[in-house]
């Protein structure tokens, strides 16, 4: 059993908003119709650890991090802005520089206490990202993205300036004039009400499993057809975990079941999104398959649907996204027997 989280006390300080300590642009830049869907208007709660460095010896954490976040804003300005709702719900970020949410907090606890591997789901994660009330929400916030935390990062360290600038440009994902969807996204059906699986989303229950390379290795030579002979790891344990899903569900045999897969839009040669970009570049892609289907088949029956959702993923496919997203009033992905699934190696 894995041992209990330490008790421990979290002293914070009051909340505060950094701001650049250059004057920025004050100006209104639309999001990309790929970032504004319904699915991704939710914030993610994550922590960042950083490995401590000795020639920071002697000074103040929180005061470097406060200068390496105000120092990163002059460059990613718009972050210290807020998202706005425009006509037909069009996300706008109003670059006013009125600044981020940033709280000093002290606990006296060390990350050794927390045991040998920290992972998903993190012990005390409750305590360490305070919740501010009325900061919950996605309108008239803030956006924080992960090259903007790489950002700060590089100042902490005394950089002057981002190794990768930043690059809005948004425009690149946006749908064509006149949209016209040009590929299947059965991503984005409509689920009529009590057609979908009737279980609690707030009842699941968060754990981080290990797979061995010889577990794969036997996954691999035991359940793989001889036709599939390239697929990947990735690809193998999500076919794995959506056929043990399904029998666990016990959905009806006729119940449609999705596998939602995160594809990177910065993988094609040459480049749809410029270096820097740090809009959401990726798209999603689903294979479907009945209940019935994947708990009777083989493992390589559902492999196989996986693998043709990630082929079919192309720059045509990504235009047809999101001018389907525009057509249907950037319509939530499909939630009823949904599993969604993402490498976050290449985030």
């Amino acid at each position: 059993m894995a041992p209990s989280a330490p008790i421990f006390k979290v002293q914070r300080c009051e909340p505060e908003l950094i701001t650049p300590p250059k004057p920025t642009p004050h100006e209104f830049k639309p999001l990309s119709d790929i970032d504004d869907q319904e699915g991704l208007r939710i914030q993610i709660p994550f922590i960042q650890i950083y490995r401590h460095d000795p020639s920071m010896e002697g000074k103040d954490p929180v005061q470097v991090i406060r200068n390496a976040i105000a120092k990163a804003l002059v460059f990613y300005y718009p972050f210290a802005g807020r998202l706005r709702e425009g006509p037909n719900r069009k996300l706008i970020m109003e670059c006013n520089g009125e600044g981020v949410l940033f709280i000093e907090a002290d606990a006296n606890v060390s990350l050794d206490q927390s045991g040998d591997a920290l992972q998903p789901p993190f012990p005390f994660l409750d305590e360490l990202l305070f919740d501010v009330p009325g900061s919950s929400g996605i309108l008239h916030c803030p956006v924080i993205l992960i090259q903007f935390l790489s950002a700060i990062a590089e100042m902490a360290r005394g950089r002057q300036s981002p190794s990768i600038f930043p690059v809005w440009e948004r425009h690149v994902l946006d749908a064509r004039n006149p949209p016209h969807v040009t590929c299947i996204h059965r991503e984005y059906d409509h689920i009529e009400n009590g057609q979908g699986i009737p279980f609690p989303l707030d009842d699941i229950v968060h754990r981080s499993v290990f797979v061995s390379p010889s577990a794969l290795s036997t996954l691999r030579s035991r359940y793989i057809p001889p036709h599939l002979p390239r697929c990947t790891d990735v690809e193998i344990l999500t076919a794995c975990l959506w056929k043990c899903r399904t029998i666990a569900l016990q959905p009806d045999a006729g119940q449609e079941m999705r596998i939602i897969l995160v594809n990177n839009a910065r993988k094609f040669n040459p480049p749809l999104l410029p270096e820097g970009y740090y809009g959401n570049g990726f798209v999603l892609s689903t294979a479907v398959a009945t209940a019935g289907e994947i708990s009777k088949n083989p493992i390589g029956y559902g492999l196989e649907l996986i693998r043709k959702a990630k082929m079919e993923f192309d720059i045509e496919y990504i235009k047809s996204v999101a001018d389907l997203l525009v057509i249907k009033g950037r319509p939530h992905f499909a939630a009823e027997g949904t599993y969604l699934v993402s490498d976050l190696r290449h985030v």
